[in-house]
Formats: C-alpha cells, structure tokens, sequence
C-alpha cells in the first residue's frame, strides 16, 4: 500500500469516525478530501451527510446530486438524498430520489423505512404505518420501531404504541425515545400515573434528555403536581433556555405555583419572540400574559402555522359539499371537551336544553371528553345525539362529522386544553364557529367568525381578530339559573371574621400576578380587620402568598383559603364574601358568573383583551358598570370604600340580588339571539359575505 492509499484510508477512518460521533468537524475535512479527489462519489455522499447533520440541507442536496451522478447505482446515495430533501421540505424531490433508491433494491428494508418517514411526512399515517411495518418485518430495529410507534400514537392507536415502546423499554440499552413513546402512549389514554412511571424510568437513565424532561412537566401538571412539574421544566430550560416552548410552559406553571420571581423578565422576552416570529408559546396559556389584542393574535396565528407545519396536521383538504336548501333545518355541530362537570357544561347546559327546543335547528354534540356518569353530561346527552368522541381519532371523527353533513360547526374549545384544533383545521362544515372556551382570536383561516359581544370585544378592536367578530346583543358567557346553592357554613366554620371585610378571590392561580396582589394588599391595608379569601391550591402557593402580603407588610394570618369542595356548596361559599376582587389581563369567567348568581358583586378593571373584559361584560349587562373600574387606582378607591361603609355593599348587594332576573341568567332568551346569531352567519357565508 503507497502512503498516499494510506493516507486516503486513514482519512476516510477519520472521517466515518467524526460522522459516527455528529462532530462538526466532519465537514470540514470531507470538503478538503472532496477537493483532492472531486470524482469520488462516496466522498460526495459523506460530504453530503456532514451538511445535513449540520441542517444545510441545500448544500447537503448539492452534494448529494454530486453523489448520485458520480455514482448511480450507489442506493446509499439515493436513499441520503431522501433524507435531505425530505427535511428541506422538498417532498417531490424525496419522492423521485426513494423512487430510484426503489429501482435499485425494491425488497430493501431501508427503502421501506425512508418509504414510511416521506409517507408520514406527506401526512399519509396509514401509508406510514404499513411502510414501517414492512421494514420492521424484514430487518427488526429500534430506529423503524420508534418510528411505527410515534405514528401509530399520531394514529390514535394507543394500546398498539405503548406495547410497542413497553418492549423497547425493556432493552438493556433502550434509548430515551422509548420511554418518552411509553409516558406518551400512557398520557393519550390518560394513565397519568403510568406515564409518570415511564418518564420517572427514562430519566433515571437519560436525565439531562430534554424531550423526557418535558414530558415529565406536562405528566405532572396533569397529575395536579405542579411544583413538580416547574422543577422538571426548569431542568429542562437550564439546557436550554432559548427553547420558547419550553420556557412559555415554565412561565405558565409558574403562575399556577404563584412563583413570580421571574415571571416578569420571562414575559418581556416571551414578547420579544413573539415579535422575532418564534413559535412556540400556547395560545391560551398567554392570555395571562401582559399582552395586546395584536400579539394576541400574532401568536395564535404563530401556533396554526406552526400545527400546519406539522403535516400530520392536513388543513383544509376536506371536499366541500353542496349547500343545502334554506328551508330545512340547518345541521349544527358542537365540539367540544367539556360535556361532563366542567365550566363549559355549568354555564352552557340550560341554554343548550333551550337550543336542542329550536326546530329550525338540528343538533349534534361532540364530546372529546369520556363520560364521567355525572349529571350535566345526562342532561347534555339528553338534548341531543351525543357522540362519544375521546378515544377515536381526528381521522375517524372527521369522517364521522362528515357523514353527519353539518351546516355550521360550534367548537368550544379553540385552543383550550382537551381541544383538537388540527380536526377543526380539516373543514368539516361550510361555515365553522368558535365559542366559549378560548376567549381569543383562533388566529386561523378555518374558524370563520368568532362569537362574543360588543363590550369584550369592541369595535375599534376587531381589526386584531383573525375570524368575522359576530357579537349578540347580550353577553357572550350563558348562565345556569337553575343551579342549587347548598346553604354555607357560618363564617366562624370557614376560619373567616365573624364582623370584618371579606373580599374573595377565587380565580385559579395563573391569572393572579404580583401587581394585582400588591394592589390587593393596599386594599387590605386600607381596610381594618378585612381579610382576602382565596380558593385552596397547593400548601407551596398558599406559603408563597403569605409570604408575599408578609413583605407587603400585612399579616399573612389575613390570607384565607377554602377547600375545594362540590359546586353547590361552593356556591354557598360565596355567599359569605362580601366583595369578589377580579384580576388582570385574564379576569375571572366562569367565577365572576357563579359570584354574581350567589348574590357576591365582582368588582372588575377591564382590560384591553378578550379574557380581560369578560368579568366586565358581566358587570354591563347586568346594568352594574358602577363596578367596573377604571385603572388599578379607581379600583383599589372602591374597593376600600366598600370595605368601609356596609350600607354601600348592603345597597350593592340588594342590586345584585335584582339583576340576577335580568338577561344574562336568561338561558331561553340566549339560546333564541345564539340560533338567530348562527343563521345569519350562515346566510352571509352562502352568500359569500364573510372574508374567508
């Protein structure tokens, strides 16, 4: 062997070795061994490889072009150049390079493999999953494993995923990923304690992964388990904090742990991504951030683009089906996760029982979420054919919502938690509203109009809403005034004053920030013997706001907190404050809709978005815009003067009692302007009308 044979074959150890480890000097030296021997096309194709582990997939394409010419009938180039164009996002270029890959060796196991990753990022899941189930048949590896796996958990085949991953775990030398399949496969059947278990496991072995460190954050959030799960995320944001996804959902569960120590520097750089176009934060989560209608929208519109980026996710590739004539019954669709003993079945029960009454309406309920026995989803059940969708899949509720042939769409979930936006994305009915859950813009072009009202939405702000704001003439929220409320303990029970001011704040723990509990602590300053009375969280968020008024210089005895416990009772709770203090930019919903029928005022400051004016709009409605303050100042005065003068909140009180008869607690008469609301969008969609 001559030294320069030697040299070469020293070189190319080298490099294979460099390439096997991801070191980035791997194409530095293949450049330089490409130009000493430029005809070489195993040279180009390595070369190519080193480019695409550092993501220049043009270059890498270049390269491998170089490759296949030098050498045709080389299938590793051929398959090399499936990888790079498929992550430059060149699919028809993915197709041609597998195609010739194909002519070479038709039975090869790698060609199935790179047959299931371009069919699966065509969006084709079922082609995916059969093209993995090929190669795993002719060469079993871990790599196809995964890969089945992930896309038969995208496929909602949860038991076939999580057997799958549980055997991968059992290795020896299992990788992170099969541990994050396992807690994922465990999570969609909502075996939280078992995907505990799973991520628990992985990090044991892999604890500086950050896709395991994640999952242990969402798992444990799941499992009520907040303070763990901000742990997990700040493990996860010390490896990496210029991860936006990442660092939103640490700002969020932060919020919930009322632990604000830098909850304010993190919000100012979340906003400044959003402005750089970064993805990542969820919308709903920033509804409690310190943000404008505008960004608002920037950052649903960021988080459909990004959903659509995932071809997974195929918008808009439903066939539209002809309009159906005026005259019969227009066919409404309900989608939504809140069917059972949840916020959105507490407001909206009695208006949908008005609703499924309306014979110029067909009605058909969607619930995403299972059964729980429990008496709304009765009486849900009863109003309407009701499909249990939480265990099909987008695919399969697709086709089913397609055969129900819709006219309009309600999804109530938007972007909450438990909703299925990328389902809402496919187009199932000509014209698609959202409502109710998400108070926001959807930020994308299959929701057509979003239903609120003028005083949350008002007119000079419109211009910030993706979809036609469709508002009704009363407020936006229903209400059940057919509920119970269980007589409540006497205060002493409740560990409250017997005399003394009783303001309540009984929001979850997001929507309260440090400059709106600094203000309430003024208000308890200025207000001798009153006490704040939040609703029980957690013992490490109760510590952190005793700790907080402490600073502020207030006893930390005069933070109250009362046990959850069944919503009649709960109701009667309220009934033993004397004033409820709603918070911003996301104000109490659903609360300040229960304070008000127990009879307790809210006083409100409306904000300047959506979820900031909902406690408001209330408020408007009920003719109490006394209660609507202006600034953080006018709401702190009346506050205090509340608190100091009794006959003012006996007055107040004795308005509450009367506007409960009015329009807003009217679920008939909401149900009649929703109906007509809903066939007027629909004239205007068949008539062209709307922008989308």
């Amino acid at each position: 062997m001559n030294a320069d044979t030697e040299s070469r074959e020293r070189g190319l150890g080298m490099l294979l070795a460099l390439l096997e480890r991801g070191d980035v000097g791997a194409e530095p030296l293949a450049r330089s061994m490409r130009d000493l021997d430029p005809s070489n096309g195993e040279l180009a194709r390595l070369h190519g490889l080193a480019l695409l582990g550092q993501r220049r997939n043009d270059e890498a394409i270049a390269a491998l072009r170089i490759a296949t010419q030098l050498a045709p009938d080389a299938i590793a180039g051929w398959l090399n150049m499936t990888v790079a164009a498929r992550e430059a996002g060149n699919l028809g270029l993915a197709e041609r390079a597998l195609e010739e890959a194909r002519r070479i060796d038709p039975g090869s196991p790698l060609v199935f493999d790179q047959l299931g990753s371009l069919r699966r990022a065509q969006g084709d899941l079922e082609g995916a999953q059969a093209a993995y189930e090929k190669a795993l048949a002719l060469l079993p590896n871990m790599s196809t494993a995964l890969n089945l796996g992930a896309v038969e958990l995208a496929l909602g085949l949860y038991d076939a995923a999580g057997s799958r991953a549980m055997a991968m775990a059992m290795q020896p030398h299992a990788p992170a990923q099969a541990f994050l399949l396992l807690a994922q496969a465990h999570a969609a059947r909502r075996d939280f304690n078992a995907a505990w278990s799973a991520c628990t496991e992985g990090l044991v072995r892999y604890p500086e992964d950050l896709q395991l460190q994640f999952q242990a954050g969402l798992v444990a959030e799941e499992r009520g388990d907040h303070e763990s799960a901000a742990q997990h995320y700040r493990d996860a944001v010390a490896r990496d904090g210029g991860n936006v996804r990442l660092v939103a959902q640490l700002q969020f569960v932060e919020r919930q742990c009322c632990d604000w120590r830098n909850v304010r520097s993190r919000s100012i750089w979340l906003r400044e991504q959003l402005t750089l176009g970064r993805a990542g934060i969820a919308p709903f989560a920033f509804l409690a951030e310190p943000a404008t209608p505008a960004e608002q929208r920037q950052c649903a519109e960021l988080a459909a683009r990004d959903m659509v980026a995932d071809r997974s996710c195929r918008p808009l590739d439903g066939t539209q089906r002809p309009w159906r004539p005026t005259e019969a019954p227009m066919r409404v669709g309900m989608l939504s996760a809140g069917f059972h003993e949840h916020a959105t079945a507490l407001l909206a029960t009695p208006m949908l029982e008005a609703l499924a009454a309306d014979r110029t309406l067909a009605l058909r309920l969607y619930a995403l979420s299972p059964d729980d026995g429990g008496p709304y989803r009765r009486r849900i059940a009863a109003c309407a054919p009701l499909l249990d969708a939480s265990k099909l899949t987008n695919a399969a509720l697709a086709e089913r919502i397609r055969k129900d042939a819709l006219d309009v769409l309600v999804d109530v979930e938007g972007w909450c938690g438990g909703g299925r936006p990328q389902l809402v994305a496919s187009r199932l009915a000509p014209l698609q509203v959202l409502w109710l859950g998400f108070p926001g813009t959807g930020g994308a072009i299959w929701w057509d109009a979003l239903i609120a009202d003028d005083f949350v939405i008002p007119p000079e702000q419109r211009i910030d809403y993706r979809e036609e704001v469709a508002c009704l003439p009363r407020c936006y929220q229903p209400a059940d005034a057919s509920r119970t409320i269980i007589p409540p303990p006497a205060r002493s029970e409740l560990g409250l004053p017997q005399q003394g001011m009783v303001y309540s704040c009984f929001g979850q723990n997001y929507k309260l920030t440090p400059d709106w509990h600094a203000a309430f602590m003024d208000i308890l300053r200025s207000v001798p013997n009153s006490v704040l009375w939040f609703l029980a969280s957690h013992d490490a968020a109760h510590e952190r706001l005793r700790a907080a008024a402490r600073t502020a210089g207030i006893d930390p005895s005069r933070m109250i907190f009362a046990m959850r416990r069944p919503h009649g009772e709960y109701l009667g709770l309220l009934q033993r404050a004397d004033l409820m203090l709603d918070t911003l930019p996301y104000n109490a919903h659903t609360t300040a809709s229960d304070a008000l029928y127990a009879g307790c005022p809210v006083l409100t400051c409306p904000g300047t978005t959506f979820a900031g004016r909902v406690a408001g709009s209330l408020n408007h409605h009920l003719g109490l815009t006394d209660c609507n303050a202006h600034d953080r100042a006018d709401f702190c005065r009346r506050a205090v003067e509340l608190g100091l003068d009794p006959s003012a909140r006996a007055s107040l009180r004795a308005r509450v009692a009367t506007a409960r008869n009015g329009g807003v607690f009217d679920a008939g008469g909401y149900a009649h302007d929703f109906a007509s609301l809903l066939r007027r969008l629909h004239e205007r969609r068949q008539r062209g009308l709307m922008a989308h």
